[in-house]
């Protein structure tokens, strides 16, 4: 059985700085795909970022970029989000949804993911 789990979330001042990570089991990073999204209070889930081994591509939303950056580790089966200059709008719940048939899945769109892990709460405060 496959699944991801998020963690790393936390409670920082603006400026500040996390790093969040999303382990995936039960499938190998041959052919993998793993996006980070949010959902901030009374909003709708946006993509955050992704990477793919498809095309060893990494996408980023608009809103994060030049901030935040998203790395693998294969080995370890493991993605990880660097955030830095966090803002209050970056808090919110990070989810990340993984797949193993990487050429099914464009971010910015959920669709292609097949399994979410629980999300990890980020709270930015000014």
């Amino acid at each position: 059985r496959c699944s991801c789990r998020a963690s790393g979330g936390g409670s920082v001042q603006v400026g500040g700085s996390l790093t969040l990570s999303c382990t995936a089991s039960g499938f190998t990073f041959d052919d993998y795909a793993i996006g980070w999204f949010r959902q901030a209070p009374g909003k709708g889930r946006e993509g955050v970022s992704s990477i793919s081994s498809h095309d060893d591509g990494t996408y980023y939303a608009d809103s994060v970029k030049g901030r935040f950056t998203i790395s693998s580790d294969n080995a370890k089966n493991t993605v990880y989000l660097q955030m830095n200059a966090l803002t209050p709008e970056d808090t919110a719940i990070y989810y990340c949804g993984a797949t193993d048939q990487a050429d099914g899945f464009v971010f910015p769109y959920e669709s292609g993911l097949d399994w979410w892990g629980k999300g990890t709460l980020v709270t930015v405060s000014s």
